[in-house]
């Protein structure tokens, strides 16, 4: 499937609170991803002015929480693009395949979740941007990496 950036959208997960904390489950029962989840991982300490991602998936799907603080998240399928800031834990962006992603702008002691679909697979990832375009049907450079 050809996806494209507005098929990346929030999730708002259940949350249960009790007034001693917050409570969500991201993964109760499946309801709340929309694909089964084989890996979890998070990223923290990321230096300020730091960009992670600089990659497309073939075929993995993700889901991006900001467990603590904030970041945006930079979206391009070749002819669109699509800016997302994620500044609250209830909250998840779905990442479909075939969608270039920057992750950026990371408050100090940020620290951003990923549930994805499939365990890690370097065949998966589009790590070069004219690969990236190419595999998009795309041939002229229309991406800028200005934050």
């Amino acid at each position: 499937m050809n996806y494209s950036v507005n098929n990346c959208t929030l999730i708002d997960f259940s949350v249960t609170g009790t007034g001693a904390g917050f409570f969500v489950d991201p993964l109760r029962n499946g309801i709340e991803s929309p694909f089964p989840v084989r890996r979890m991982y998070y990223l923290f300490d990321i230096p300020l002015n730091k960009a992670r991602g600089g990659h497309a998936h073939k075929d993995l799907q993700q889901i991006v929480i900001a467990i603590k603080g904030s970041f945006a998240l930079k979206l391009f399928d070749g002819r669109n693009e699509k800016i997302v800031i994620l500044d609250n834990p209830m909250t998840g962006l779905h990442l479909v395949p075939g969608i270039w992603r920057e992750v950026f702008d990371f408050t100090p002691g940020a620290t951003c979740m990923v549930l994805a679909s499939e365990i890690y697979d370097e065949k998966d990832y589009i790590r070069d941007y004219d690969e990236f375009l190419t595999y998009r049907g795309l041939f002229a450079k229309t991406y800028t990496n200005d934050f």
